[in-house]
C-alpha cells in the first residue's frame, strides 16, 4: 500500500510541477498575459533555478527508488529529499499565502505531495523486510 501511495503521489507531484515548469517557460518567452506565481522571485528559490524542475527531478528520482526503500542508503537519500523537499514547500507556502498572496492551486497540490511523501518515506524505514 505505501508503495503504491508514494508512486502515486510522486506522479500528482510531477503533473503538477510539469505544469508549472511549462508556464514558467512560456513567462520566459514573454507568452503569460496575466500574473503569475512563476514570476516572483520565491519561484527560484536555489540558485535561480525554477522551483518547478527541481520539483521534476525530486518526484522522478523519488519514484525510481521507492521500490528500494527497504535498502538503508537509498531510504536515508530519499528521507533526506524528502525533508528537504517538505521544508521548501513549508517555505513556499508561507511565501504563498504572507508575500506572494496569490493562488495556486498546483503550488497548493505540490505542497501536499511533498508532505506527504515525506511521512511515507519515514514510515517505509519502519517496514519489515
Amino acid at each position: 500500500m505505501g508503495t503504491v501511495t508514494t508512486l502515486l503521489l510522486c506522479a500528482v507531484g510531477l503533473y503538477a510541477s510539469a505544469f508549472m515548469a511549462r508556464k514558467a517557460a512560456r513567462d520566459a518567452r514573454g507568452e503569460l498575459t496575466e500574473p503569475s506565481v512563476v514570476q516572483r522571485p520565491a519561484a527560484r528559490a536555489i540558485g535561480g533555478i525554477p522551483n518547478a524542475w527541481l520539483g521534476l527531478a525530486y518526484y522522478v528520482a523519488l519514484a525510481v527508488a521507492t521500490p528500494f526503500l527497504g535498502n538503508h542508503i537509498v531510504w536515508l537519500g530519499a528521507m533526506t529529499a524528502g525533508l528537504l523537499a517538505a521544508a521548501m514547500s513549508l517555505y513556499l507556502a508561507y511565501s504563498l499565502l504572507f508575500v506572494t498572496r496569490m493562488p495556486c492551486p498546483y503550488c497548493w497540490t505540490s505542497h501536499v505531495a511533498n508532505w506527504a511523501l515525506a511521512v511515507l518515506v519515514f514510515l517505509a524505514g519502519f517496514r519489515s523486510p
